[in-house]
């Protein structure tokens, strides 16, 4: 998503909406979410979480893509800021009120790992390792010199709250000739508790199941 047509023509973009099933009403929930991703609920807190991928074009290492808890009516900076109040100077006019106000993320997934779909392991059978977290589809990025992302991931959790550093799931997207041979991006858990890897390289979805 682009801010490159102005505020303006950004209506209801980098956004979460809840929708109104009945009336059919649409409001924000939460913005200034560059591009969210994976909506899943934290079976443990009842939370609202999201991917993020953040924006480009600032070097190798910025903006770090992340996951977050989403509040209803907060703000998180895009475009004004990234992670907080971390202004991006490119942007004008700045608007340091929504800067100050701008949420920090929970969780960074590094940067330009292009991280497109999220979901809780509630019901995974992939073994006690994979018991409390979420797996993250890293799509990969066009926007660094050396490749981050291309994998799915699995960030453990406790008590509501990622607890410790993203752990490979699936890896092995990039070939011999250093071109991408698979993209992950979205994620769910299967009725058997497998989970299931989207792939827009290929038309291919992948199952990963623990071995008996």
């Amino acid at each position: 998503m682009s801010a490159k047509k102005g505020m303006e023509g950004e209506t209801n973009r980098a956004a979460v909406l809840e929708v109104d099933r009945a009336s059919r009403r649409t409001r924000v929930f939460a913005s200034g979410l560059r591009n969210p991703n994976g909506l899943s609920w934290n079976p443990q807190s009842g939370a609202l979480w999201v991917a993020v991928n953040e924006r480009d074009e600032i070097g190798d290492d910025l903006v770090p893509d992340y996951m977050t808890s989403v509040r209803d009516g907060g703000f998180y900076g895009w475009p004004y800021s990234y992670f907080g109040g971390k202004v991006d100077t490119r942007v004008k006019p700045q608007r340091p009120d929504l800067v100050a106000k701008a949420i920090k993320p929970d969780y960074a997934l590094g940067s330009h790992t292009a991280s497109l779909g999220l979901t809780f392991s509630k019901g995974a059978s992939l073994g006690p390792r994979y018991r409390n977290g979420a797996f993250v589809g890293q799509h990969g990025s066009w926007n660094r010199s050396v490749y981050s992302g291309y994998k799915v991931v699995f960030v453990p959790f406790r008590n509501g709250k990622p607890s410790g550093r993203p752990q490979d799931v699936l890896t092995g997207f990039i070939g011999r000739d250093n071109k991408a041979m698979g993209r992950p991006a979205g994620v769910a858990i299967d009725k058997s508790g497998a989970l299931l890897v989207a792939n827009d390289v290929g038309n291919v979805i992948w199952r990963v199941s623990r071995r008996n």
